[in-house]
């Protein structure tokens, strides 16, 4: 066994150098082929090429794979660098949409208060909600027109829509606004088309009720409310909203007002209400006590008698 084993690798390692020898022969030749300048060498070696080249295209397959591996990573190197860029303008393009968005809505909101439909007797002033100062027990909402810019209390609001309430309060450069909705409001309302005459009374919920109605059975959900301007607080005429009937049957009235986005309020300028006194002469009021006439003097000023 071992001699076996020693003549396989003489075997082995004289054929190793017949190859190592053919192949420095064909390495010699290749060279000198290609280093001699002969007319009739150079048509040889053009020969050579185009027989044997075109049949080399597979062992130059790896090479053109990578090349092409190389070029399609570079591709996809550069379109992530896109793709990322891409996504930072699509970013900047959403914050420019919900610019535009917010800008729209207000403009809108704008061209609702220009749109209002009021008498034009009544001038008005226009100011921005600041924030809704209201509670579960109050609703109301400062707005940043005050003294300054002429507003006085018990002037009325609007939005767009219709109705919001009456100024409650009056600072230097801020108003207080008490919403229909409070539980303090109260006001009077014509409804249409039956021309009955209710009040609305806030409850603190989005739908104030109506008390205090003649002949009910001539109302109907969807019916419009109007203010009357009975008592001089509110002027008569204003949208309020509409007839909705609740769960027990008790009439309602869904606000025209989008109390849930209340940017901007107009408030009117009406003239003050009259204010009643108190009088001895009303209904009710206790006499003066009269005191006897005295008797006029007479010219010579003495007694009679």
């Amino acid at each position: 066994m071992a001699r076996n084993r020693n003549s396989d690798n003489e075997f082995g390692g004289m054929v190793k150098r017949i190859l190592a020898g053919i192949l420095v022969v064909l390495l010699i030749g290749l060279f000198l082929l290609w280093r001699i300048d002969n007319p009739r060498v150079e048509r040889f070696r053009m020969a050579l090429i185009d027989r044997i080249v075109p049949s080399f295209d597979w062992a130059l397959m790896p090479v053109t794979q990578m090349s092409r591996m190389v070029s399609d990573f570079q591709s996809y190197a550069k379109l992530y660098e896109r793709n990322i860029e891409l996504q930072r303008e699509i970013q900047r393009l959403k914050s420019w949409r919900e610019a535009a968005l917010q800008l729209e809505q207000t403009n809108a909101k704008l061209l609702a208060l220009n749109k209002v439909r009021i008498s034009p007797k009544l001038t008005y002033v226009t100011g921005v909600v600041l924030t809704d100062s209201g509670s579960p027990f109050r609703k109301s909402a400062l707005i940043n027109v005050g003294r300054r810019d002429g507003v006085r209390d018990g002037w009325v609001t609007m939005d767009g829509l219709g109705l919001v309430g009456r100024i409650s309060g009056v600072g230097e450069t801020v108003s207080r606004v008490i919403l229909l909705t409070d539980s303090s409001s109260r006001i009077p309302v014509t409804i249409m088309p039956s021309g009955q005459k209710a009040i609305m009374a806030g409850n603190n919920s989005p739908y104030p009720v109506l008390e205090f109605i003649k002949s009910p059975e001539q109302i109907h959900p969807g019916d419009r409310v109007l203010s009357t301007g009975d008592g001089k607080l509110f002027p008569p005429g204003l949208l309020v909203g509409q007839v909705v009937m609740g769960r027990n049957g008790q009439l309602m009235v869904q606000l025209a007002a989008d109390y849930q986005r209340l940017e901007f309020l107009r408030v009117l300028r009406t003239s003050p209400a009259e204010q009643i006194g108190v009088s001895d002469e009303l209904v009710g009021g206790a006499a003066k006590p009269t005191t006897p006439a005295q008797p006029a003097p007479s010219a010579d000023g003495g007694n009679d008698g």
